[in-house]
């Protein structure tokens, strides 16, 4: 079995290492490790601001914390908040998955509503974002867990977890509906070229766990017929959240240190962040060992601490190339 010119055995080989890195590619140091910044409830979402303070989700609360180590909540409840990110002008978008909605904080904290249905219909649970050079967001549409309240539908009257695009408050379009399963992390590369989408359908046997691009148009649209494997964890756990240095490495979080049968059963994916190329080679590998690995961020006074969210606990690990 070969995945993209790397064998299964090399794979599994790979990530039963502490960190494996091919040393001409990697981001990595020699020796650089995760630190464990402590159990304060980050479970998702990670997100640098302009002002230099690290923002993420858990518990239906928006937390930050500062460069000091102290952490305040910002926000609570925070209407079941998921991914997060800061927009150009230092606004901060949240995907309230319980409140079905895409919102945005204003300078003076007033809370606009960027998004909270499709043609008349609530969306399932928003939960990741990501945000063009034109200042357009994209997010991801899944339904994790009970499905009897889904109101998402094609004309044919299909359920769907989608890929949505916000030109401008209120005014939102649905750029794909059925190309992946599942969609969760999202990312579009630095030209507007490609859409990189996590397909992380883990509540199902045999569901997709895979990394996918898309060819985006300049109207936001996508090539449906462009569709392009990344990368596949087969029956382990899927890719979550990641993001993208500026060599174009892709840092993804997903695995699962301790299997979970019958829907994430794979031996071979570890929880952790894995370092692959733009075009999906396993660069390296970095075990997470709380699980689960959700996601990560960029930051940091030079913008090369990786931050990354498992289980409640904020991990930060140095990298040698500058987040985007």
């Amino acid at each position: 079995m070969a995945r993209f010119g790397i064998h299964a055995s090399t794979v599994a080989a790979a990530l039963s290492m502490a960190a494996v890195a091919c040393a001409a590619e990697s981001p990595l140091a020699p020796g650089a490790k995760p630190a464990n910044l402590g159990s304060i409830g980050a479970g998702e979402g990670p997100a640098w601001s302009p002002s230099g303070e690290l923002y993420f989700t858990g518990g239906n609360r928006i937390t930050k914390r500062r460069s000091s180590g102290a952490v305040q909540v910002f926000r609570s409840p925070s209407g079941g908040a998921n991914g997060l990110l800061f927009d150009k002008e230092g606004r901060l978008v949240v995907c309230e998955s319980a409140n079905r909605r895409i919102t945005r904080t204003e300078p003076d904290g007033a809370i606009t509503v960027l998004a909270d249905n499709f043609e008349g219909k609530r969306f399932n649970s928003p939960n990741d974002l990501t945000i063009d050079s034109k200042g357009r967001i994209y997010f991801t549409d899944p339904r994790y867990g009970k499905r009897d309240t889904m109101e998402m539908r094609d004309a044919e009257g299909r359920l769907v977890e989608g890929v949505y695009r916000i030109d401008a408050p209120r005014k939102v379009s649905r750029i794909i509906a059925h190309e992946v399963e599942r969609p969760n992390g999202i990312l579009v590369s630095p030209k507007d070229e490609l859409l990189y989408i996590a397909d992380n359908n883990n509540n199902a046997v045999g569901g997709a766990r895979k990394l996918w691009t898309f060819r985006l148009r300049s109207d936001g649209s996508i090539d449906a017929a462009s569709r392009k494997l990344i990368f596949d964890w087969k029956t382990g756990r899927g890719p979550d959240g990641f993001k993208m240095d500026e060599s174009g490495r892709l840092y993804v979080a997903a695995g699962r240190t301790k299997p979970a049968p019958p829907f994430e059963d794979a031996e071979e994916f570890k929880g952790g962040v894995y370092i692959l190329s733009a075009e999906g080679a396993l660069l390296a590998f970095v075990p997470i060992p709380v699980d689960e690995v959700t996601n990560c961020a960029f930051g940091g006074a030079d913008s090369k601490s990786l931050f990354i969210t498992a289980g409640g606990t904020l991990w930060s690990l140095p990298v040698t190339t500058r987040g985007r």
